[in-house]
């Protein structure tokens, strides 16, 4: 039996907490569904624009899929997760299962299966194509947004402008890198293309048998779960209402229209609803009998202590696909695309696995002071392009989910457009390709 989205009925605001003795009916301007990187940064936009915000969340805010990711702000990653040749390639990845970065589970799911039915015939060079844009036009939002939200909130959470390097052990994967890159640099990716001796004088760490780098010089990196810490904090003081630990029964509609969202803590009614709930959009909305089909996708991290040579900015391990990103005094391991359940158990065989590969590339502590380790879903859709769109079927509904693993990267240009589909100005650029009825 579904037990809903959210547990409990702890209500904040203005830093006032209360526990709801029974269930009432609390009326509001936007309610955002999701209080993770997509929905806070929602909920600050839409507060700069004036209007008054609730949202609703399964846990705690800031501690979603995005709080243990690579921390990476990647306007370079413009090319959709389904590309020609990843099927073939995710199949090879799988015979060697203790060092793969990618897994599926097995299952005759009839949704899983259509799902990955979709994925398999979006690997076209036309879905690259028609991916491109809006990831590029979000991509590049969202990073000159980060840029202007951290220095006017003064959020300090290890921000690094240096740029993302990707560096390959293997000749043919280098020369690969390389083509991929310039084609990028044609839709206005900033490059630099490093030899041997060259990326080892950028980068110390880096060891002998690497063969070579390409540094995305637009990228960045911080601390997300530092990031989205203060985020939550700020939008708190901005004046939104945050329900912590509620859970979403379902919803009443009405003519057409969400007349109300149903919680444990009583009926919500909006405005507007915007639906920014990752890899549970789906079960959140399945009483709305909408398509909205989202996979979940589990990625792993492991986070420890400053190691004594630490790397300058983020790293990408090319053939392995494991991020290196520093975090002040953390340094940060992350890897692993898992087509799975609604599941963030941490799997040690795969922590282990990304610790090796790391050790593959660069020189490292002998013995690392391992914090924590982590695992996150990252809502996936066939396509690899996000869905960011008001509904056709209910007129107050938002839908903005699908982002993968750029949750965090594309959090701020997010919020800014499902800020203008709410006020109605203009969107920033075209989000036809983002809409849900596409599917």
């Amino acid at each position: 039996m579904h037990q809903g989205y959210f547990h409990g009925e702890i209500c904040l605001h203005d830093s006032i907490t209360w526990k709801r003795e029974k269930p009432m009916t609390t009326k509001t301007d936007i309610l955002i569904i999701g209080g993770a990187s997509i929905g806070l940064n929602c909920a600050y936009y839409l507060l700069k624009a004036g209007r008054k915000v609730t949202i609703l969340e399964q846990k705690q805010i800031g501690m979603g899929s995005s709080s243990g990711n690579a921390g990476q702000i990647v306007p370079s990653h413009i090319i959709p997760l389904a590309a020609p040749g990843i099927v073939g390639t995710a199949m090879k990845w799988m015979l060697n299962p203790n060092n793969s970065p990618f897994g599926m589970k097995i299952s005759l799911d009839p949704t899983y299966i259509s799902w990955l039915i979709k994925f398999a015939a979006s690997c076209s060079d036309a879905n690259v194509q028609r991916g491109i844009p809006p990831l590029s036009a979000l991509g590049q939002l969202s990073a000159k947004n980060f840029v202007e939200m951290i220095k006017t909130e003064k959020f300090e959470c290890a921000y690094i402008e240096k740029g993302a390097l990707f560096i390959y052990k293997d000749a043919q994967a280098f020369a690969d890198g390389k083509v991929e890159a310039k084609m990028m640099n044609t839709h206005g990716v900033p490059i630099e293309i490093f030899d041997q001796a060259a990326v080892r004088k950028l980068e110390p760490i880096i060891l002998d048998e690497i063969v070579g780098g390409i540094l995305m010089s637009g990228d960045s990196n911080l601390n997300p779960a530092v990031f989205l810490q203060l985020l939550g904090k700020r939008v708190r003081s901005m004046g939104a209402e945050i329900c912590e630990n509620t859970a979403v029964t379902g919803f009443d509609v009405v003519d057409g229209k969400i007349r109300a969202v149903k919680t444990s803590a009583g009926d919500f009614e909006a405005n507007e609803i915007v639906l920014a709930a990752g890899a549970w959009t789906p079960v959140v909305a399945r009483d709305l009998r909408l398509n909205i089909p989202v996979q979940s996708a589990r990625g792993y991290s492991m986070t420890m202590s400053a190691i004594k040579n630490m790397p300058g900015q983020s790293i990408f391990l090319g053939e392995r696909r494991v991020a290196v990103t520093p975090m002040g005094d953390l340094l940060r391991f992350t890897g692993r695309l898992e087509l799975s359940n609604l599941d963030t158990t941490v799997n040690p065989k795969h922590i282990a696995g990304i610790e090796r590969a790391v050790r593959e590339y660069l020189h490292v502590d002998e013995k690392l002071d391992v914090k924590e380790t982590w695992s996150g879903l990252r809502p996936t859709t066939p396509d690899g392009v996000p869905i960011i769109a008001r509904s056709s079927r209910y007129p107050n509904l938002i839908v903005a989910t699908g982002h993968a693993m750029l949750g965090l990267a594309l959090g701020p240009g997010t919020g800014q457009v499902v800020t203008e589909l709410v006020t109605k100005k203009k969107s920033s650029f075209d989000l036809s390709p983002l809409r849900l009825e596409r599917f």
